[in-house]
């Protein structure tokens, strides 16, 4: 799969693949993985230690088996100076399932471990999935950047918001997203814990390579995805997000590069920690993969005059 993507035009295809999940082969179960992409936080991305673990995991599986599930555990912020090492252990192989399990590795401590599980496809008489939201096609709705050149066009726009709003310009983020319903800018209205947003990588993929496309997913599913929990609370302020946990189930085959609806939902917060779940949606109507994560969401009260002017997109 990596020389694959190597082999590539890098013009034309995403760059999730020619350098985010690109890794490294050191040796036999062991990888080496940089970063391309940093957020405003200086730690490093989870979904792109997420990805790279699966990309790892993959490497050490048969063509015939895909994954299925995978499960992490965040146990120290990455530090995006320095490389992280990948190095897999191969549990178990089986007639139908193939675990693998991976440590991210820095400073020669993990920084992540992730258990995933590959199957062989199994038909079955047993199918069902939830009904998928009804929502405006993709080709409908603005941009991310789209929504923020709008808010900055906007004449009495608050300076300290015009910083903060060119700094999320400033973003490269290598996915491009489309909210179906937006937050309210200045988050002066409390809302329902639930987000709606069509996602997709930027850049080209292609559909032959499904292991490919979930690495991509597991990527994509950890962006912006704790901050649903926050929807409710626009008297408070995060003074410190982090993830402690992520899982992933992968039901149907996908391309990572075409929209997908995103639905990610808050059932409970308490004790500063926030759980979300997230559902990934092909635009067929097909359920593609179903997510979970738990995380650390610190909070500090804001005052009147500081939630009119505080500013989240």
């Amino acid at each position: 799969m990596l020389e694959r993507a190597n082999r590539m035009s890098l013009d034309l295809r995403s760059v999730l693949v020619t350098s985010v999940l690109n890794l490294e082969k050191l040796d036999k179960d062991l990888y080496r993985g940089t970063h391309h992409w940093v957020p405003r936080t200086r730690r490093l991305f989870g979904g792109q230690i997420i990805g790279q673990a699966l990309v790892a995991a993959a490497e050490s599986v048969g063509e015939n088996v895909l994954a299925h599930s995978l499960h992490c555990y965040f146990v120290r912020a990455g530090d995006p100076k320095v490389p992280v090492l990948y190095q897999v252990e191969r549990t178990r192989d089986g007639r139908s399932f193939s675990v693998r399990s991976v440590k991210a590795i820095q400073y020669g401590q993990p920084i992540l471990i992730c258990q995933a599980s590959f199957h062989s496809n199994q038909p079955s008489p047993l199918q069902h999935q939830f009904t998928m939201p009804s929502v405006p096609p993709p080709e409908d709705l603005l941009t991310g950047e789209e929504l923020i050149q709008l808010y900055l066009s906007k004449p009495n726009l608050a300076e300290k918001a015009k910083q903060g709003l060119n700094k999320l310009l400033a973003d490269e983020v290598p996915i491009e997203i489309k909210p179906v319903n937006p937050p309210d800018f200045y988050r002066c209205v409390a809302m329902e814990p639930k987000k709606l947003y069509w996602v997709r990588a930027k850049g080209h993929i292609g559909k032959g390579d499904m292991k490919l496309h979930c690495c991509v997913a597991a990527y994509v599913s950890d962006y912006s995805f704790l901050d649903t929990a926050l929807l409710p609370y626009p008297g408070q302020r995060a003074t410190f997000l982090a993830s402690l946990d992520h899982a992933m189930w992968f039901h149907n085959t996908f391309r990572a590069d075409e929209w997908m609806l995103y639905e990610t939902e808050s059932s409970w917060t308490g004790g500063s920690r926030g759980l979300v779940q997230g559902r990934l949606w092909r635009r067929d109507g097909v359920l593609a993969a179903s997510c979970a994560q738990e995380g650390v969401l610190r909070v500090k009260a804001l005052t009147t005059s500081a939630v009119t002017n505080e500013s989240k997109l």
